[in-house]
């Protein structure tokens, strides 16, 4: 980037980057490690974390596709983004989940760049001292903790017999509810990367992957939202992203786009891409809540844009249509999406972020 932006003697805002993110204690590990390579890049710049509550966060009873769904995460933070409101200083860009982020931001502001992604699996969770290992293990009517139905679906579709129920809050209340000897989860399902993030590793029991679990779009990803055109910004952030993750998120993002999918729909993905024959290889499986129906199918390309990353995604996106992706989307009813069928405790409606 043009060294006069961030000179030594530049005035202090000059040298300043204010990064906002979530109060969570994985929103703000995220946020430090993105502070972190921006100062690695840029010695000469010093940056600052807005850690901030979000309806999100305080609201754990309703579901989110009730009042406002992805967007809820971001729009607080976005409001800074534009302007400076009393107390609180005006951001120059926000870290999140990029599982979290709408697929369409308001027109003022972009997804300013991917960072490398961290392992985007789904991980088991047994409860502490449980001697199984896998999900073949559980023995029939085990409840398993999930309040995705991208997850649950899934899971409905590959093992019937076991059970289902929501569970919200972040990583640590979530562990808390399974460990709890009066509680009824033999295991939760949460992102790998999470965990990996906040040092608690240890407490994967085994990892979840294709085609037994396919990963939420732009999970495991950090993306990072800015005011659009800002290009100061924007040169900052070109020297952290990492293509080939922003390849694989960019088609992920543009097949949800295309079949104008939110937080709560059951699309799941997974990508592939090699960087010396520039091939992108992209799965995607659509499941009905209840595991009966599903769709999926597979493409792959060269890619060496994020335009034809996102022509990708459509492609895709054509093949899943054709085979009949829209009805089973079309058919989701998300006031009754917790009615259990068949005696099967599915998910109730509180669909959180699927940490």
């Amino acid at each position: 980037m043009p060294h006069n932006i961030i000179t030594s003697g530049a005035p202090e805002a000059h040298n300043h980057v204010q990064i906002g993110s979530r109060k969570s204690k994985l929103a703000v590990v995220q946020s430090e490690i993105v502070k972190g390579e921006i100062e690695t890049a840029f010695p000469h710049l010093n940056c600052s974390i807005l850690a901030l509550s979000t309806l999100g966060d305080k609201i754990q009873t309703k579901p989110l596709y009730s009042f406002g769904g992805k967007s809820l995460w971001t729009k607080e933070l976005e409001i800074l983004l534009l302007e400076q409101v009393e107390e609180f200083p005006k951001l120059d860009l926000i870290v999140h989940s990029l599982k979290d982020m709408p697929t369409n931001l308001p027109e003022e502001f972009e997804l300013g760049c991917v960072l490398k992604r961290e392992d985007p699996r789904d991980a088991l969770v047994m409860r502490a001292g449980s001697t199984y290992k896998k999900l073949d293990d559980l023995p029939a009517g085990s409840v398993v903790g999930t309040s995705s139905v991208r997850r649950s679906s899934q899971l409905l579709k590959n093992y019937p017999h076991l059970k289902f129920d929501s569970i919200r809050g972040n990583v640590q209340t979530r562990l808390g509810k399974l460990d709890d000897e009066n509680g009824p989860f033999e295991c939760i399902i949460l992102a790998s990367a999470g965990l990996l993030r906040l040092g608690m590793g240890e407490r994967i029991t085994s990892y979840l992957d294709a085609p037994q679990m396919y990963y939420a779009v732009g999970q495991g990803a950090l993306g990072i939202e800015i005011r659009k055109g800002d290009t100061k910004i924007k040169n900052v952030l070109s020297k952290i992203e990492h293509f080939p993750s922003t390849v694989r998120c960019y088609a992920e993002r543009s097949l949800m786009r295309y079949l104008e999918g939110g937080c709560s729909v059951p699309i799941g993905v997974h990508t592939t891409y090699d960087e010396s024959s520039k091939i992108l290889k992209f799965e995607g499986i659509i499941v009905s809540p209840d595991g009966i129906k599903f769709v999926e199918d597979v493409v792959e390309g060269k890619v060496e844009t994020l335009e034809e990353a996102e022509a990708l995604g459509i492609q895709l996106g054509d093949r899943l249509i054709a085979k009949g992706a829209k009805e089973i989307l079309e058919s989701i009813d998300f006031t009754r999406i917790n009615e259990p069928p068949s005696g099967i405790n599915t998910p109730s409606p509180s669909i959180t972020s699927d940490n």
